[in-house]
């Protein structure tokens, strides 16, 4: 896509130029209808990359999260990471990779990929937003046609294996804000972009939502139903 100049000249009588207008996606629960991490520990289980055990620990994780119950987003990547640590970074993505081309693009909705190219016909930068592995977001990113994508990092040690730790912090909650507005002060600089729309499902997604001039929940659960009720946010039914 064409560089944005952020750059304002200043003279007297000359127009500053516009601001880059986003539009923000939440992956799980929003563009797609399944939640990645929990068909993700599945197909490692069902392909021998991980243990029983460890897929039992996800699977009670998943329900915390889906009854909106404290959970450690850091501490479910460890649960997976730990059974692949004879694998290189490389390797494991390449196997996030394969994951989402056999697995996650039969939950596409089509509602979220035609709104995905409306906000670009729009003349808006669309970026995905996501809790997900890095991995799994590229491949998902690249499948969209989305501008960039942001998702959670784990740490690598010296040999190029992941240690089960995060690289940063995970991409959630107040995390997402975080990630969206380093990554565009980065690439238009401070004060120069904006957040035209966002789209999410869970209420954790409540404080990125607040960015955008207009928000919307996306089939979303009792929480942020109730959020969007109280100020006033539409909401999307893409099923």
């Amino acid at each position: 896509m064409a560089r944005v100049d952020d750059s304002s000249t200043g003279r007297r009588g000359q127009a500053a130029a516009p601001k880059a207008r986003l539009a923000v996606f939440d992956y799980d629960g929003t563009i797609i209808s399944a939640q990645s991490g929990t068909q993700f520990t599945k197909y490692l289980l069902v392909n021998g990359y991980i243990s029983p055990l460890s897929a039992l620990k996800v699977m009670l994780w998943g329900a915390r999260y889906t009854l909106h119950l404290p959970h450690d987003q850091a501490a479910v990547r460890g649960y997976l990471v730990n059974d692949l640590d004879r694998l290189t970074r490389a390797q494991i993505q390449e196997i996030m990779g394969r994951f989402h081309d056999d697995v996650l693009t039969r939950f596409y909705r089509p509602a979220a990929l035609e709104q995905v190219r409306a906000c670009r016909e729009d003349g808006c930068v669309c970026v995905l937003v996501s809790a997900t592995f890095h991995g799994i977001a590229r491949a998902a990113a690249r499948h969209i046609g989305m501008d960039a994508f942001l998702a959670t990092r784990m740490a690598v040690n010296e040999e190029g294996h992941m240690t089960g730790a995060v690289d940063g912090e995970v991409v959630e909650g107040a995390g997402k804000c975080r990630a969206v507005t380093r990554w565009a002060d980065g690439r238009f600089g401070p004060g120069n972009w904006v957040v035209e729309y966002a789209f999410g499902d869970h209420h954790s997604d409540e404080e990125m939502l607040s960015l955008a001039q207009h928000p919307y929940a996306v089939d979303p659960g009792r929480s942020l139903r109730s959020v969007a009720k109280r100020r006033g946010w539409p909401v999307l039914l893409w099923e």
